[in-house]
């Protein structure tokens, strides 16, 4: 929430600095995220009259206005804006003013035409992003008068960042009453008085869904002025807040929402047919909301009705078929209490987040409805005239909330802060904080305030003792407890080795959102019925993840898009998969690699990543499970790889992950350049395998070098496997060193370069020894692959 440091001052002003204002707020639990200046620094900008307005000369679009600046004798200035007209009071940056971006005022001339300063808009001062002409203020506005000093903008701006259980301080009236209590302060606030009806016109309200609603006020108020605009002072305060002024009516209930934290709603009275109906959506309704996209209604969504149709989504947005505009002369406004249960979720499930959706759902005080709707008839009367009719109320006092009394132990409460509270002290901080305390034998029981849906236990009022009392007054201590070592298996695959290996080995850890967009779900996992969320944060996040890849593909494209062109991106998080009905969590481990194998250095050759790379650094992670010899890939295609690029990583035989290359259309789809992934189970490395010593021979070893020819589909892994297989004892190792296709090798074929590496542990192998065992390995290989010395 952001709002005024001066307008809560006018609520509780402590005598402290902003500073420490800021700082006591955050380590009362309301995390202040910036303080800003609430206008950028300007200066020589005094408040003006334009006493005469004529058109330029020789510019159809320039005006000359004489403008009075209170110094003696009119300045005559050259205005652009098509709002401009004599007898406005404006904002006036005189000679040598400086504007924000250090932009000064000098004499000058437009079209021959001298200008002794200018006339400014809201953007041109820093007060707003956009505006359409110049700013005009108040009729009272005093002449001469500086004008920084006249809004009042040597004011800051405080941000804070509430957490969902702190709905009562959405408003200046709650984070006023938590300054008040930790100052120990005097809480002004407003007086809201009762406006006297002045006719005796009600609105019929009734209630069909009470559990949703049990609490719906409205008012009458006939007779407005269309014409009448907000003034400066609510502008103003409302821009502060972060919220942009629209039409009177609008801007006093969400001015009432700011300060007390009440959300409201204005009613076109002419425009409703006959009663208020607060009930459920009906199969089939739409409803055209006032951003002007229209939705269609679930049925498990509370609306506010007419007779003939949905007005509005119940504390979420209203309608525009019934709406306040320029021609409102008969407004209807309403101020209510909805369940927080009834309005969680539903602004998501339509892709929307308003500011009264965020305030119903963590919770509004439930007796706050009547006194909001005073303070707005107040401000509206005042603002643009009319006549109040009596509040019409309607109560379930059924389905209100209760509010239970708790019991807090004296004990217990010095058990759970490891400080002993004097009896006096707890009192008074939970009288501070508005509970009513009564006194049993060892302790207290309270009753929470309306507005703090947060208290329900007793932990949660020695939490409070904590926020009030101080948490840098709790000393900190060493409690004495048991400790117990547990046993882990030696030989279970570790996930942190795992990702200190691929730092290691040049890849940046990422932590991406198990959300995802069900169009990216359906191109990476399209055989995966994807798990939909109920209240998605938003329509690009609405489905859970089947593969840790969408998440990888889009850090990717995020880091590409800032020329960041060479990514080495790891992730270990939770795939999820509905199986038999039931949701099935896989943790997992992926990874992607795309650009320069290596930063560019002046001695090493410049080339892309290709397959063999990531299966290098795979195979390394691999063999921190078992030897290498119990993994292996098999050619297999999956919806998101490269048809001719993408294998199953098997262990034992055993499907447990894959890996290959971006498939090229997802590849064009995601405007990314030649990727490539891997991802596998942690479940199925967890069974890791003991390091055996093997003793070391005595005896030489000898190599022996052939060249092989076989099918240009025969994979290095099946050659191995028959290698291996065929290999008697002194056989210790088979490696390939070179792969060759082209002249004097028959099209379809490969040439393989292999090395034996022959060594026994007891004697030097003879010569028959070397020869029986190579022609074994080569006979096998003829055998079963086909294969043939290379001449």
């Amino acid at each position: 929430m952001r709002f005024s440091e001066a307008w809560l001052r006018e609520w509780v002003d402590p005598d402290v600095s902003t500073e420490v204002l800021a700082e006591q707020l955050s380590m009362a639990g309301l995390e202040v995220d910036s303080v800003e200046p609430a206008a950028p620094e300007f200066s020589g900008v005094v408040v003006g009259k334009v006493l005469a307005c004529e058109k330029h000369p020789d510019a159809d679009k320039l005006n000359v206005c004489q403008v009075d600046v209170g110094e003696g004798e009119p300045l005559q200035i050259v205005c652009g804006a098509a709002n401009v007209a004599a007898g406005q009071k404006v904002p006036v940056a005189t000679i040598g003013a400086r504007l924000p971006g250090d932009f000064k005022i000098k004499k000058t001339k437009l079209r021959g035409v001298l200008s002794q300063g200018m006339i400014c808009s809201s953007a041109e001062l820093g007060l707003a992003e956009s505006s359409d002409g110049i700013m005009v203020l108040p009729d009272d506005a005093p002449v001469g008068h500086d004008f920084r000093g006249y809004m009042e903008l040597d004011d800051r701006c405080i941000e804070v960042d509430l957490t969902p259980d702190r709905g009562d301080c959405l408003s200046i009236a709650g984070i006023a009453r938590e300054v008040a209590v930790i100052n120990r302060a005097p809480l002004r606030g407003e007086v809201i008085e009762a406006v006297k009806p002045q006719i005796t016109d009600t609105w019929p309200v009734v209630i069909e869904a009470p559990e949703a609603c049990p609490r719906y006020t409205c008012r009458i108020i006939r007779g407005i002025d269309a014409s009448a605009v907000t003034p400066a002072w609510m502008v103003e305060r409302l821009r502060r807040s972060g919220v942009r002024a629209i039409s009177p009516v609008v801007d006093v209930t969400n001015y009432v929402m700011l300060e007390l934290g009440q959300p409201m709603h204005g009613f076109d009275l002419d425009r409703l047919d006959s009663e208020i109906r607060v009930r459920m959506a009906r199969p089939g309704e739409l409803l055209a909301l006032l951003d002007g996209n229209e939705v269609a209604l679930s049925e498990d969504t509370l609306v506010i009705a007419d007779a003939s149709r949905p007005l509005a989504l119940a504390g979420i947005m209203g309608g525009q078929e019934s709406g306040v505009n320029e021609q409102t002369c008969n407004v209807l406004l309403e101020a209510a209490f909805f369940a927080p249960l009834a309005i969680a979720g539903k602004a998501r499930s339509y892709g929307l987040h308003t500011d009264s959706s965020h305030r119903f759902e963590r919770g509004v005080d439930f007796e706050l409805p009547v006194g909001a709707m005073e303070y707005a008839t107040n401000l509206l009367i005042e603002i643009v005239g009319g006549e109040a009719g009596l509040i019409t109320e309607v109560i379930s006092e059924a389905h209100l909330p209760i509010r239970q009394a708790i019991e807090l132990r004296q004990e217990r409460v010095g058990r759970v802060l490891g400080v002993e509270l004097e009896d006096s002290e707890v009192k008074d901080i939970l009288e501070r904080l508005g509970m009513e305390v009564g006194i049993f034998d060892g302790g207290w029981t309270v009753k929470a305030p309306s507005s703090r849906f947060d208290i329900e236990i007793e932990v949660d009022l020695i939490e409070e003792l904590a926020r009030i009392h101080g948490y840098a007054n709790i000393p900190a201590s060493l409690r004495s407890a048991p400790v117990t070592v547990q046993a882990r298996p030696e030989a279970r695959f570790r996930l942190e080795r795992a990702k200190e290996l691929l730092v290691d080995r040049d890849f940046h850890e990422v932590i991406t959102y198990s959300f995802i967009s069900p169009e990216l779900a359906g191109q990476v996992t399209p055989d995966i019925a994807p798990v939909v969320l109920s209240n998605p944060i938003s329509a690009d996040m609405s489905v859970m993840r089947a593969s840790l890849w969408p998440g990888l593909l889009t850090t990717a494209r995020h880091n590409i898009a800032r020329q960041q062109e060479r990514v080495r991106i790891f992730e270990s998080g939770l795939a999820f998969e509905r199986i038999a009905g039931e949701m099935v969590q896989q943790p997992r481990l992926a990874a992607l690699v795309c650009g320069a194998w290596a930063e560019p250095q002046w001695n090493l050759p410049v080339r892309k990543v290709d397959f063999f790379d990531l299966k290098g650094d795979l195979e390394a992670v691999l063999g921190l499970a078992a030897s290498l010899e119990a993994f292996g890939f098999a050619p297999a295609e999956h919806p998101a790889l490269h048809p001719g690029q993408s294998a199953r990583v098997l262990r034992h035989g055993q499907a447990i992950g894959w890996i290959g290359a971006l498939h090229p259309q997802l590849q064009q789809s995601l405007d990314l350049p030649a990727c490539y992934l891997f991802e596998v189970s942690l479940p199925a490395l967890e069974e890791g395998q003991l390091p055996a010593f093997d003793p070391l021979s005595k005896y030489p070893s000898i190599r022996r070098d052939f060249a092989i020819v076989v099918d240009e589909k025969v994979a290095w892994s099946q050659i191995l496997e028959v290698a291996r297989e065929a290999a008697g004892e002194v056989v210790r190792d088979i490696r390939l060193f070179d792969v060759y296709t082209g002249e004097n090798v028959e099209p379809g074929r490969k040439s393989l370069a292999l090395s034996l590496i022959l060594q026994d542990s007891s004697h030097t192998l003879t010569e028959q020894e070397v020869e029986q065992a190579s022609a074994a390995v080569l006979q096998a290989l003829a055998d079963r692959l086909s294969a043939t010395l290379r001449d």
